[in-house]
C-alpha cells in the first residue's frame, strides 16, 4: 500500500467516526470537530456549557465510536486524589503468609477520561490530573506508572453557578489544548432532538476506529506542513496578547497576563489537525483563525476594566485578528 493510500484510508475513518457520532448528537458540528482536533493533536479539552446541551452524551458517544477504554468521574467537593489515581492497599499472599501492599489504579487509567463538572472538587483533587494530563504518568509512593496510550481528557464545567465551585488555577487550565464552547441549538436541531430522545428507539454507536488507528493519525498529524509565514502570524497573535508592549489597544486595555509560548504551540498543533480533518495536508490561515479564539479563550487574564466594561476573551482575541491581519 502506497503512502497517499495509506493517508486517504486514515482519513476515511475519520469521516466514519464523525458519521458515526453524528448518530446520537443532532447538530453541535463545531464542538465535535473541536473534539476531533483535540484527539489528533494529542491535547485534551475543556468543555463549557449550561446543563442539559448533551456534553456528557457527546463525550460518551466519542468513546463508543472509538472503541477505546472510557470512564467517567463524576467531581464533587469531598472526592479525593486518590479516587482519581488510586491508591495503595494491603493484600496478603496466601501461600506464604506475606503481606504486601500493592498499587490499586484509579479510573485515570483510560483512553478516554470524562471529568464531569471539574469545578465541583476543590484544587487539592483537580491538581490530581495534572502529572496525568501533562506527562502521561502518575506518581505514587515513590513509583511511576505510565497511562495507556492514546490519553486523552475532557473535562466539562458549568459556568452558570459559581456557588460551591472551584475555578481552575491558570496552571491547569494551559494544560488544556482547546476550550470548547457548546451553545443552544438551533430551533430546526432543537425539534431534531425532542423527536430522537422521546421515541422508543435508540441510537447505536459501532465502533470505527481502534487505538492503533488514533495513534496513527495522531503521527500523520505532527507531519502536516505549516508555512514559515503562517507560523510568523501565530508567534505575532500569541506575543500581541500579552499587555507589556503589545501594539494592540484592546489587548493593553483588557488583558491583565496574556498567553505563554505553549498557546503557540497549541495553536500550530491545532491547525494541523484542522487541516486533516479536512483532507488537507498543509494548514491554512483559515485553519488558524478557526481555532484562535478556542486556543486563546482560556489563557488570557482579563483586567478589572474589561469586566467592568462586560468584555470577553473572546473580544480579546477579535480584536487580536483585526489587528494583526492574515498573511496574504
Amino acid at each position: 500500500m502506497t503512502d497517499e493510500q495509506s493517508i486517504q484510508q486514515q482519513l476515511g475513518k475519520l469521516a466514519e467516526l464523525r458519521e458515526a457520532i453524528a448518530k446520537a448528537i443532532v447538530g453541535q458540528a463545531a464542538v465535535v470537530e473541536q473534539l476531533l482536533i483535540g484527539l489528533l493533536a494529542g491535547g485534551h479539552c475543556l468543555i463549557e456549557g449550561v446543563p442539559g446541551l448533551g456534553k456528557t452524551l457527546l463525550v460518551r458517544s466519542l468513546g463508543e465510536a472509538l472503541a477505546l477504554d472510557f470512564r467517567r468521574v463524576q467531581f464533587t467537593p469531598d472526592l479525593m486524589p486518590s479516587d482519581i489515581v488510586g491508591t495503595e492497599i494491603l493484600e496478603e499472599d496466601h501461600g506464604t503468609g506475606k503481606r504486601y501492599f500493592k498499587f490499586q489504579r484509579g479510573p485515570v487509567f483510560t483512553n478516554l477520561l470524562l471529568a464531569d463538572e471539574l469545578n465541583r472538587t476543590p484544587p487539592k483533587t483537580q491538581s490530581a490530573l495534572l502529572e496525568a494530563m501533562q506527562e502521561r504518568t502518575i506518581s505514587y509512593a515513590g513509583t511511576t506508572h505510565r497511562l495507556p496510550q492514546p490519553f486523552f481528557v475532557l473535562a466539562t464545567q458549568n459556568p452558570l453557578e459559581q456557588a460551591g465551585t472551584y475555578p481552575l488555577p491558570e496552571a491547569q487550565l494551559d494544560r488544556f489544548l482547546l476550550h470548547v464552547r457548546v451553545d443552544y441549538p438551533d430551533e430546526a436541531e432543537e425539534r431534531a432532538i425532542l423527536v430522537r430522545t422521546t421515541g422508543a428507539a435508540s441510537a447505536r454507536i459501532s465502533p470505527v476506529m481502534h487505538g492503533e488507528d488514533v495513534i496513527a493519525l495522531q503521527a500523520l498529524t505532527r507531519d502536516v506542513h505549516v508555512g514559515d509565514d503562517l507560523l510568523a502570524w501565530i508567534t505575532r497573535l500569541v506575543r500581541a496578547s500579552r499587555p507589556q508592549g503589545s501594539p494592540v489597544a484592546e489587548v493593553r486595555e483588557w488583558v491583565r497576563w496574556g498567553a505563554g509560548p505553549r498557546a503557540g504551540q497549541s495553536l500550530v498543533l491545532a491547525a494541523k489537525a484542522r487541516a486533516l480533518i479536512h483532507g488537507r495536508l498543509a494548514a491554512t490561515r483559515d485553519d488558524v483563525k478557526a481555532l484562535a479564539a478556542p486556543v486563546l479563550r482560556h489563557r488570557l487574564l482579563l483586567s478589572f476594566a474589561a469586566e467592568a466594561e462586560q468584555r470577553s476573551s473572546d473580544d480579546v482575541v477579535a480584536a487580536l485578528l483585526r489587528a494583526l491581519p492574515a498573511p496574504n
